[in-house]
């Protein structure tokens, strides 16, 4: 008889190697003939939005126009086999591209050709961290960036992109480093404003306005590109200081690794930290939201791997850090994109505009370029937003007024860094101070809540109840025992104070040893200390550090209730 290879150990080792499988090795024999035509539609309208996008933004970044058209090729193709999410477009954003061009202009000391490698070096740098975060599994790091601090940052960065197109729009040279300086250097030349160029630029981002709001989805910035190109052919309006891009180059990125190394650039690692920061927060959120929409589920961990890939192969052809972009990714999801196919289709279109259409670029006026950034960069600033986070808390909405004013005062790069900071800084402040609640009895019930929200509740004479509402941690256990001793001074005399760990997941060494110091101090002054509904590995850590025989029992079913009445049998309480 032939041997059977169809046994129950047999399908668990194969669907355990499918589970190693790339994502696009899963979706692919599962691709419905229905989805071609959604994907092919999706696939061309996002090339059609993507060229006039990435041309913006690769200028904003101080490289050359077409270095853009690269980035959404090349990274939409790798993210395409390896990231889990079917909408997701991958390309250079304006905050990246604006982190870029303005670190990278205090490192390339002018030369165009060292600009464009330490910015190729970057994207190769943002693949090796996000390999590393996954090899780590740090994806549940990136959380702890609040939704608060990205408003305002994002709020920031919008106002400082916006602030370095205005010059092109004004028709004026510009200048400065950091988002005051420049606010001034403008104010001064506005005099010297040229109305050629600011009304070709008003009428485009006119245009552009319209189009979003008539005709939501579309590949717009794409038809002012167009009218703008036949307007510049059939005028003279370039002898009146319009400039336009120029020749680009025909033909396909050539794949090289990047010039520089990390030894020939001094600040690369900061840059290339607050890119992948940046970049894996607004590749998951955007990702998330799309799943939700569409009813699916994205691997956080996993969107690692894809932005490393996408990065990577940006990094060989002549690009810089690439992210998936709420907005671009928008387009695509309107446009029916149903799986990754329409990254492919996309980035096939622009080869073949790489191919044979970049003739037809040469007039496109760089004022229309600074248009679609402004029109882009509006996005990021959600006004509605910021009104309700003031009305909910006054508390967050200053810490994402602290973010915003980072990034302006100073700049992109330190103000990613300074937002990753505070997040920190917060998270460490709360847990530094947790909430200590003092309980009392709910009306006609067995039960205890927070006195202080519940001022009906029901206290105990003669005993003081408290509830410590987190972990309690060596660096914590001061400001609790702070705080219960304040609460113990303001009280009538006491007989007993009740400790209950039913909120306290975590109680370490310190933690144990602050009752007990505090059970000690409690019983000099004629007070006994009781424990309730700590957890069970917590109750294995107290009976270790000998808090068993200090308080009494450590049951696990003792609850406030029973304690009370215990503490009543062995001394009687005051009523």
């Amino acid at each position: 008889m032939p041997h059977r290879t169809d046994t129950p150990e047999s399908r668990d080792s194969l669907a355990a190697a499918r589970q190693w499988k790339l994502p696009f090795a899963r979706w692919v024999p599962g691709y419905q003939r229905a989805w071609l035509a959604s994907d092919g539609v999706a696939g061309v309208t996002l090339a059609a939005f993507a060229i006039p996008v990435s041309l913006a933004y690769a200028t904003l970044a101080g490289l050359p126009p077409h270095y853009g058209i690269y980035c959404y090729l090349l990274g939409g193709l790798a993210y395409a086999l390896i990231g889990t999410s079917r909408q997701l477009a991958i390309g250079p954003t304006s905050a990246l591209a604006m982190l870029v061009g303005t670190t990278v202009a205090g490192l390339a000391e002018g030369d165009p050709a060292r600009w464009a490698g330490i910015a190729a070096l970057t994207a190769l740098v943002v693949a090796a961290v996000c390999a590393l975060a996954w090899l780590l599994r740090l994806s549940s790091l990136m959380s702890f960036v609040s939704e608060t601090i990205l408003l305002g940052f994002k709020a920031g960065a919008a106002l400082t992109i916006a602030l370095t197109q205005l010059p092109k729009l004004f028709g004026v040279a510009g200048g400065g480093e950091y988002f005051f300086e420049r606010l001034w250097i403008l104010g001064g030349q506005i005099p010297g404003t040229n109305l050629i160029v600011l009304t070709f630029g008003l009428t485009a981002l006119a245009l552009l306005l319209a189009g979003d709001k008539l005709l939501p989805g579309k590949p717009v910035a794409l038809g002012v590109v167009v009218l703008s190109i036949v307007v510049m052919s059939l005028t003279s309006l370039s002898e009146y200081g319009l400039k336009i891009v120029g020749e680009l180059p025909q033909g396909l990125p050539a794949l090289n690794w990047p010039s520089l190394r990390l030894r020939d650039v001094d600040g690369v690692i900061p840059l290339a930290f607050a890119c992948f920061l940046l970049s894996y927060i607004e590749s998951v959120s955007a990702a998330r939201t799309l799943a939700a929409k569409n009813g699916y589920e994205v691997d956080p961990r996993q969107e690692l791997l894809g932005l490393s890939a996408a990065n990577f192969a940006v990094a060989f052809g002549q690009g810089f850090p690439v992210a998936g972009g709420l907005s671009q990714s928008a387009v695509n999801d309107k446009a029916g994109a149903k799986s990754p196919l329409a990254l492919v289709i996309a980035s096939v279109t622009l080869a073949v505009c790489l191919q044979f259409l970049t003739g037809l670029l040469k007039n496109l006026p760089t004022v229309v370029l600074a248009s679609v950034v402004l029109v882009a960069v509006r996005g990021l600033i959600d006004i509605q937003a910021m009104r309700r986070l003031r009305q909910v808390s006054r508390r967050e909405f200053r810490i994402s007024m602290v973010a915003l004013m980072g990034v302006l005062l100073l700049g992109i790069l330190k103000g990613v860094l300074l937002a990753a900071i505070v997040s920190l800084l917060i998270l460490i402040s709360a847990a530094a101070r947790p909430h200590v609640a003092f309980l009392g009895r709910i009306p006609g019930s067995r039960r205890f809540s927070d006195i202080e929200r519940h001022p009906d509740n029901e206290t105990v004479p003669g005993v003081l109840i408290f509830r410590v509402e987190a972990s309690l941690l060596y660096f914590n256990v001061d400001h609790v025992r702070s705080v219960v001793w304040e609460r113990i001074r303001a009280a009538p005399p006491l007989q007993f104070v009740i400790c209950d760990l039913s909120n306290s997941p975590i109680v370490d060494v310190a933690g144990a040893r602050m009752l007990s110091s505090l059970s000690t101090e409690l019983a000099q002054q004629g007070m006994h200390l009781r424990l309730v509904e700590a957890h069970s590995q917590n109750r294995d850590l107290l009976r270790a550090e000998g808090l068993e025989e200090q308080v009494g029992h450590l049951g696990r079913h003792l609850s406030v209730e029973q304690a009370i009445t215990e503490c009543a049998q062995q001394c009687p309480l005051p009523s």
